[in-house]
């Protein structure tokens, strides 16, 4: 029994991942409304952030415990869909809709769906490659709804830069998780300073940059974050 329990604590972990996304999926369409203190958006900015926080824990807890299944590989993928791929998209299709077609139902709304298509492509391009054990190939599908977050937190800040900017930026980002694109992981094995130079580096600027932009720092953060890994992609291992 007690074996069975422990076996099963990273799966729980990776479910409550996965009830944090459907979670910030439901919130994205409350997207102005004020709910307690903040608005619907806001607080599927932080279901999605309390996913992210799930997704690392329960790799760490099967590390820990030693408790690796096939079952939490697939679910961690299922998982990472919908609090990865759909949130941020059902996010960004309220964004597009309510600048462009204000109470009705704009058919550029849709195109935000790319971002989950892609974002499952990703996904299942990932579970048969076994090239991505220490680094990946095309943008990883959390970095892409941490982008999406710090873009619509710079849509509220600055304003909306137009629909048709909004989805070619949703095209390229979309595609970046699906391109050959070599990407450093941002999980630590140690931490020697060394090793973990561009780590380090990107934690640094998420903090200055979220210090001086808000959350809309978060897609500069992801921006610097292509950068690096294109610049060093011949040191990826």
């Amino acid at each position: 029994m007690l074996k069975r329990i422990k076996n099963n604590i990273p799966n729980t972990i990776t479910c409550l991942n996965l009830l944090s996304g459907a979670m910030a999926c439901i919130l994205a369409f409350h997207y102005n409304e004020t709910i307690g203190s903040l608005k619907g958006y806001e607080w599927a900015f932080i279901c999605i952030g309390a996913a992210a926080v799930f997704d690392f824990c329960d790799g760490a807890a099967a590390r820990l415990l030693h408790a690796y299944s096939n079952l939490g590989k697939e679910l961690d993928s299922l998982a990472d869909l919908i609090s990865f791929g759909l949130a941020p998209a059902l996010l960004m299709f309220s964004t597009i809709n309510l600048h462009s077609a204000g109470g009705a139902i704009s058919p550029w709304a849709f195109g935000a769906l790319f971002i989950t298509v892609m974002g499952a492509l990703r996904l299942a391009k990932f579970n048969i490659d076994d090239r991505q054990t220490t680094s990946f190939i095309g943008l990883p599908i959390p970095a892409n709804a941490i982008f999406w977050i710090g873009y619509i937190g710079w849509c509220a800040r600055f304003g909306y830069p137009g629909t048709a900017t909004t989805l070619i930026i949703v095209a390229i980002v979309s595609m970046l998780m699906v391109s050959r694109m070599r990407m450093f992981s941002l999980k630590f094995k140690n931490f020697d300073w060394r090793e973990n130079f561009r780590r380090y580096l990107i934690i640094a600027a998420a903090v200055f940059f979220v210090a001086t932009q808000g959350i809309s720092g978060l897609a500069w953060t992801i921006v610097l974050y292509l950068l690096i890994s294109a610049v060093g992609r011949k040191d990826i291992a």
